[in-house]
């Protein structure tokens, strides 16, 4: 295995158009899983190049998320039963770069433009993505988890559906660290919801990588949302953020669901839901017509409960777990909806992605890393003790580069997650 000079990682040896031989890049071998500061190690590895409809993206910055600490684990499955034909995996699901090679087929795009990174891959084979949805396809896949040649490395191979303009009033690592979360919180408040003005919206997780969307999309569109919060702090940016009120998780504990509750364990579970769904009425003049889920186990029947009648639980994932029990006659007998919600497809990306040129959204940043953080950065996440989005400098030489117009960037907050 090649040494790895860190110094040279900003420095490309080609011009646009041409690709190097070989790049830097943090890879995990099936041999090595476990946790992140030993899964993840630097390589020197061979640039991939570009098939038809596909691009090579010179990364300039890589947003961090939660999909590869569960990539260093192997867990729940390994992401090798994903690309078996690779005995590598470069993650990394969002990044901002600049277009350096086009494959065949490719016209909308030119070596220098500069681009954010959506990661919906699917065939364009698949009749599903010709008048149905891309995430319907049986191909359907996220780029920097379920594939390898992720953005944590100098260059990235991507479909040519996946870029989009990069907002120019945005620095490298600002642009790099909002895809993942944002499209999929657009996705199910704008398509899936159909979130208009005067709507209610109880938000979980609202200090959160998928919650300060989800807040700034309600105040965006007029809506009124209250957001479930766990510090004082988060409270402050959630308000910042346009929410129209708050609530302390802390505060109602005994509502969360653990699983295998007795019978008086469930009914004292149950009047705290009832407590906890007066108290988000009281903020919002009446129950949701929405509840964004994400949460999964421990507050479901909570939001199944909260929602009002023929209102909609939409749900992206699980992180407290997937096994949800909850008692369906608050859902049949009231005419609620649960939706299921998976990332975005191009099309709801790219209209997302406006919101953030025109300084309508604005991604919510913790902290800036070093390429050499990468490991740590993970590491940080699976412990817990991040506090927001991270995002990592790859072909930037430091923070602020990028940035081509006057405007809005990023709010920079101390919490989150």
């Amino acid at each position: 295995m090649a040494q790895v000079d860190l110094t040279d990682v900003t420095e490309v040896s080609t011009e646009p158009g041409t690709l190097p031989e070989t790049m830097s890049a943090w890879v995990i071998r099936q041999e090595r899983e476990g946790e992140p500061i030993d899964a993840f190690q630097l390589e020197e590895i061979e640039v991939p190049r570009p098939g038809a409809f596909e691009v090579i993206v010179r990364v300039m910055a890589a947003g961090v998320n939660f999909n590869n600490v569960w990539a260093a684990l192997g867990q729940p499955v390994s992401v090798f039963r994903s690309h078996p034909d690779e005995d590598h995996h470069i993650g990394g699901s969002d990044a901002s770069g600049i277009v350096w090679a086009c494959g065949e087929g490719v016209t909308k795009w030119q070596p220098g433009d500069e681009v954010v990174i959506h990661c919906n891959q699917a065939s364009y084979e698949d009749v599903e993505v010709h008048g149905l949805d891309p995430l319907a396809a049986p191909s359907q896949q996220i780029w920097g988890y379920e594939t390898s040649w992720g953005s944590f490395a100098q260059f990235t191979k991507v479909q040519a559906q996946q870029l989009i303009r990069k907002p120019d009033n945005l620095t490298w690592e600002e642009a790099a660290s909002y895809g993942l979360t944002y499209f999929t919180a657009y996705r199910m408040l704008i398509d899936q919801c159909k979130l208009q003005a005067g709507h209610k919206v109880l938000i979980w997780g609202a200090a959160g990588g998928l919650g300060v969307f989800a807040t700034q999309l309600c105040a965006g569109a007029g809506a009124k949302a209250v957001g479930v919060v766990s510090s004082t702090e988060k409270a402050q940016l959630v308000e910042q953020l346009g929410a129209t009120g708050t609530i302390d998780r802390n505060e109602y504990r005994g509502m969360m669901r653990r699983g295998g509750e007795s019978a008086e364990e469930e009914k004292a579970r149950f009047k705290e839901s009832r407590r906890f769904s007066k108290a988000v009425a009281e903020i919002l003049g009446g129950p949701p017509d929405i509840v964004f889920e994400h949460v999964g186990q421990a507050t479901f029947p909570t939001s199944v409960l909260t929602v009002k009648p023929f209102g909609k639980v939409v749900i992206c994932g699980a992180t407290s777990g997937f096994n949800l029990d909850f008692d369906v006659r608050y859902l049949w007998m009231r005419q609620k909806q649960i939706i299921g919600s998976h990332f975005a497809n191009a099309w709801e990306a790219t209209k997302a992605n406006e919101l953030i040129e025109q300084g309508l959204i604005r991604p919510v940043l913790w902290r800036t890393m070093g390429f050499e953080g990468v490991a740590e950065a993970h590491q940080l996440m699976r412990e817990n003790k991040h506090l927001g989005k991270i995002s990592i400098l790859v072909g930037a030489e430091a923070e602020g580069l990028g940035r081509g117009v006057e405007g809005p960037g990023a709010i920079r907050a101390e919490v989150g997650g």
